[in-house]
């Protein structure tokens, strides 16, 4: 899709006893961001205006009672009142059954208008996985949720963004114990030709994906363990056969260090801490979380919903205004 005018973007505050509001109000006021798209704040209204009470900041926008009513007018926000969360009857800081049904309900809701091109992508503030879970969307995560409503199985997975780092992984919201077990030629492979093709749809041109081991100095020789030899660099050298532009396995300690010297644009590791420390360390108000391999965009920042500071106005920005960034990005990479 050719796009000669801005994307229409779904914009969500996820988890309403977070700090998700505060984070949507603060980031509209960044006029580069509010200006890249036409943003719909689809949620309870009560909730973004809780938000902007939090912020210290006035939230400016103009109600539709359908996407049909949205106008691509310059500068404008618009909001798709959902009525289904009453700040009166929640506690920020608290997990809530009831905000965890809603939050399900509402990203339902936008990523049906998605797949019924009537927005362009979505952006969400953070969730709570459990209060998801208990309030009847009973997924491991919320990729899962969403990949059910387009009814897929695989080919999907989460990819992390820092700045100009991508990372995927081909386990992750598994206990450490089961990991080796999904670490077969098979599998790896997969995840590279998918982190190869979500990094190039994202408008990178044969980009350069570094493969971490699994096991410490990347198995060394076969003395601590031979997932390496067997399953991961076979992987690797059908991943180079088919063209892709791929190295590896390399010690997953030193893996962040060979960035910076030998820098590359995606690193595919094998488990969640492996690739998470070490982003998080670059910088963890900077980290971006794509639902990779869905047919629409949607983007999230890369940390929780904090309930320690949920309420008290000091939430920072950095990760929530880089996802709507690069939401808008990728649309019009599209």
């Amino acid at each position: 899709m050719t796009y000669k005018r801005k994307p229409i973007m779904g914009l969500l505050y996820g988890e309403a006893t977070g700090i998700g509001s505060e984070l949507v109000v603060k980031s509209l006021h960044e006029a580069e961001v509010r200006e890249s798209a036409t943003w719909v704040l689809i949620g309870d209204e009560r909730v973004f205006q809780q938000g902007a009470l939090i912020a210290g900041k006035p939230l400016h926008y103009k109600k539709a009672n359908n996407i049909e009513e949205v106008k691509q007018e310059k500068a404008d926000v618009w909001l798709l009142d959902t009525s289904n969360t009453d700040p009166a009857s929640i506690e920020l800081g608290k997990l809530s059954v009831e905000s965890g049904q809603a939050t399900g309900e509402t990203l339902t809701f936008a990523t049906k208008l998605a797949q019924n091109n009537k927005l362009d992508g979505v952006v969400y503030a953070p969730l709570n996985k459990d209060a998801l879970y208990k309030g009847g969307f009973q997924f491991e995560d919320d990729i899962h949720l969403l990949a059910s409503l387009f009814g897929y199985e695989s080919g999907f997975g989460e990819v992390n963004v820092m700045e100009d780092l991508w990372v995927t992984r081909a386990t992750s919201h598994i206990p450490l114990k089961e990991v080796a077990k999904y670490i077969n030629k098979e599998r790896v492979l997969e995840v590279i030709e998918f982190a190869n093709e979500v990094v190039t749809k994202a408008g990178l041109t044969q980009p350069k994906i570094v493969v971490a081991a699994l096991n410490p100095h990347a198995g060394d020789g076969g003395l601590i363990g031979m997932e390496e030899i067997e399953e991961i660099n076979p992987a690797v050298q059908a991943a180079q056969e088919k063209g892709i532009n791929v190295e590896g396995p390399y010690p997953a300690d030193t893996i962040f260090l060979r960035q910076k010297t030998n820098p590359f644009d995606c690193l595919v590791a094998m488990y969640h801490d492996q690739a998470q420390t070490g982003m998080k360390l670059m910088g963890f108000h900077k980290g971006v979380t794509i639902n990779g391999g869905l047919p629409i965009v949607l983007n999230t920042p890369a940390h929780g919903t904090a309930f320690d500071i949920a309420g008290k106005g000091i939430a920072n920005t950095g990760a929530m205004i880089h996802a709507m960034k690069l939401g808008v990005r990728m649309v019009l990479n599209q």
